[in-house]
């Protein structure tokens, strides 16, 4: 076994805990394929991972937070792999999220949805998106909730698109007043200084008693 074989293995391996079942060695093929430094990170809470292209001779560099359930860690890695191959092929002339990132992209998830190894509702997303494919599994809403399901659940944590209006909640140790939806956020009250922010529909939060 060549040392290449022997590091392909260990990463492999390495793979396992942030992976679903069956899929380490689809993204270590893809590790290997192209020149790449690729890194768990701590979460991020805007956003779920990304890519950045070197224009000194370094590597590009991929980051994937570290938290994501295992079926959101493929989605986001293969995502990112799509930025990539994208950059590698057209340079920085394309929209990031153009046809041609979306092109690529659609290329990557169909030979992980035709594994057969993704829960049903999570294949069955995932196909719909095909169809129309969004910048990312947050903008893609029916397939960022299915994705949330195998979320570990935290004891009191709710979806804020759960809550009634007018309903308070808590996030990031703020409390708020949640009001209407637009689009795919709702406008949400800072109680403390009354100014309105957007939050997303899918974000979770810690639902308060009104009083």
């Amino acid at each position: 076994m060549t040392s290449r074989e022997i590091k392909k293995q260990k990463t492999t391996a390495s793979l396992t805990a942030f992976l679903p079942t069956g899929f380490e060695e689809m993204v270590a093929d893809l590790l290997f394929s192209t020149p790449v430094k690729f890194k768990i990170v701590p979460p991020r809470s805007t956003k779920l991972g990304d890519f950045r292209a070197s224009f000194n001779g370094d590597k590009h560099q991929i980051t994937v937070n570290g938290d994501l359930n295992k079926y959101s860690f493929l989605i986001t890695t293969l995502h990112e792999f799509a930025h990539l191959q994208t950059f590698n092929e057209y340079g920085s002339t394309v929209k990031p999220h153009g046809e041609e990132w979306k092109r690529t992209f659609r290329k990557l998830l169909v030979p992980a949805i035709d594994t057969g190894l993704l829960p049903v509702d999570i294949q069955n997303a995932l196909v719909n998106s095909l169809t129309n494919t969004k910048a990312s599994s947050c903008s893609d809403i029916q397939l960022s909730r299915v994705l949330k399901r195998y979320d570990e659940q935290d004891t009191g944590m709710v979806l804020l698109e759960s809550l009634p209006k007018n309903s308070t909640f808590a996030l990031q140790g703020k409390q708020f007043l949640k009001g209407d939806l637009r689009r795919r956020r709702y406008v949400c009250e800072d109680m403390s200084n009354s100014k309105k922010y957007l939050v997303h529909a899918l974000s979770e939060v810690i639902p308060l008693k009104n009083e």
